[in-house]
């Protein structure tokens, strides 16, 4: 801890209470997860967003910039078969990247996300069109949410301490 007593970010959300359907309980956790990433940006400068907080550089703007290539990347190229922009992991941030206009491309992302995941709900067993190494069988809709909600679990484990480590804000 860094001293400063800055308190929690918003309130401490607690994971949904849901009993529903597969799909939509799978999909319910992921926007969970998906709002615990945005919202560890909020209240920051843009400065102290794009502050990397490990020595592989990794700042809670990469990290959205990464989930937003992410959900791109498995639901809209590999699930649906729509070319997507690739993304670099390895490329710095922006020094013009703004909470502002990565969360947006994060909502977006969801959206188009979410509306491949609508089209799928029925038929969680169905694969995908592309596989992503050609050893691989295209993935199914269902392991494509478990993916994506232990990817988004992950990265906002590291946002919370990214974002501890910025302002001694704790809590999801």
């Amino acid at each position: 801890m860094n001293g400063k007593t800055t308190p929690s970010v918003g309130r401490d959300v607690r994971p949904p209470g849901l009993n529903a359907d597969e799909p939509t309980t799978l999909l319910t956790f992921l926007d969970y997860l998906r709002e615990a990433v945005i919202g560890k940006t909020a209240g920051l400068s843009d400065e102290d967003a794009r502050r990397p907080g490990v020595a592989s550089g990794t700042s809670l703007l990469w990290l959205v910039r990464h989930l937003t290539a992410v959900e791109l990347n498995w639901f809209v190229w590999a699930y649906r078969g729509a070319d997507v922009e690739p993304w670099d992991d390895d490329a710095p941030s922006p020094g013009d990247e703004t909470v502002a206009g990565s969360v947006a491309a994060y909502r977006a992302a969801i959206a188009r996300a979410n509306e491949v995941i609508a089209a799928a709900a029925t038929d969680l067993d169905h694969p995908g069109v592309r596989p992503l190494r050609p050893d691989a069988e295209a993935p199914s809709m269902r392991w494509l949410l478990v993916h994506m909600i232990e990817e988004t679990g992950r990265h906002a484990g590291h946002a919370d301490i990214l974002r501890e480590q910025l302002d001694g804000s704790v809590g999801r």
